[in-house]
């Protein structure tokens, strides 16, 4: 019988176990009806028509009694065979007990003893790693089944913050005449008539403490300015100008010899991120600007006018 060359360490040594054995075996035979016999089965192994090859193997157990250790010895190899996709290990092992049992004089008996060791090494191999198999297809399916929970728990999470904000701040018909923004808080308020409209978790520059001195310090600016102008093509998605630097920020920055810079915007997510949503506020990322949610940079758009005063307090 001629084996295929397999991979991994287990089966190596298993199949060069068979590969030195059987390279021996077809001289064994000087009976031309059972050489042929056993070419026969071989040839059908050979072609992976594995249980043809066993039922032809099984023909000659019964038809040459004299070869039957031979044939024990191939099907119990044919039987643990890794590329027999009906591989049985506790048959093979059957056919070797067999032929150690009952022809303990065979030439075969040695090679025998050394299969089984192989074979019972092989399946307990295989049964840790369908165990861990098992177990790894578990752990998938569970994190799948808690991220699609944890997503629907965000979702109604959302919800139901949207649904509390509505009925705390319901939006009003009236404009905002003003915007507080408190960055120690990390808080924006758009105010009407004294009356809290709405409030939004916001990011700040990313050096906020102080106010703004020059251009590039990643400060957002503290003191009184207005909105002067809207920018729907932003790169960050939308955006609403602030009219720093005012007479007082020219000033500092003139005494300091640095330029005040400028581009202080409130806005939303930079474009092509807006995935990130809520997260966005867990730190400070922006240049200098007040960042909101694209969803609540629209809604601040609708109810905040050119010209509304905005309050930037420490």
């Amino acid at each position: 019988m001629w084996f295929k060359k397999q991979t991994g360490i287990g089966h190596f040594y298993f199949f060069v176990a068979c590969i030195i054995i059987t390279s021996t075996l077809m001289c064994g035979c000087s009976q031309s009806r059972i050489k042929s016999s056993l070419k026969e089965a071989n040839d059908f192994f050979s072609q992976g028509s594995y249980i043809t090859s066993l039922d032809k193997y099984g023909h000659i157990l019964e038809k040459y009694p004299a070869a039957a250790d031979r044939v024990l010895f191939e099907m119990g190899i044919l039987y643990a065979y890794p590329g027999n996709w009906q591989k049985d290990y506790q048959k093979s092992l059957a056919c070797f007990q067999k032929l150690i049992k009952d022809y303990p004089r065979s030439e075969y008996r040695q090679a025998s003893e050394v299969m089984i060791t192989h074979i019972n090494d092989i399946a307990i191999k295989e049964k840790s790693i369908i165990t861990q198999q098992t177990q790894i297809e578990t752990l998938k399916n569970d994190i799948k089944r808690q991220g699609n929970e944890i997503i629907s728990l965000q979702k109604k999470i959302e919800a139901l913050e949207q649904e509390v904000k509505h009925k705390v701040y319901p939006i009003q018909d009236a404009p905002a005449d003003k915007i507080v923004i408190e960055k120690k808080e990390r808080r924006l308020t758009l105010i009407s008539k004294g009356q809290i409209l709405r409030q939004y978790k916001i990011a700040l520059g990313g050096n906020p403490n102080g106010p703004k001195e020059k251009q590039g310090d990643n400060k957002t600016p503290e003191g009184t300015y207005i909105i002067d102008s809207k920018n729907k093509g932003s790169r960050y998605h939308l955006s609403l100008h602030i009219s720093y630097p005012n007479e007082k920020d020219i000033k500092r920055a003139k005494e300091l010899g640095v330029s005040p810079g400028g581009d202080i915007m409130i806005h939303g997510i930079k474009n092509g991120f807006s995935w990130v949503g809520d997260y966005h506020s867990e730190f400070d990322w922006t240049e200098g600007c007040i960042a909101v949610t694209d969803e609540e940079i629209e809604e601040i758009d609708k109810l905040v006018p050119n010209g509304t005063i905005v309050e930037i307090r420490p």
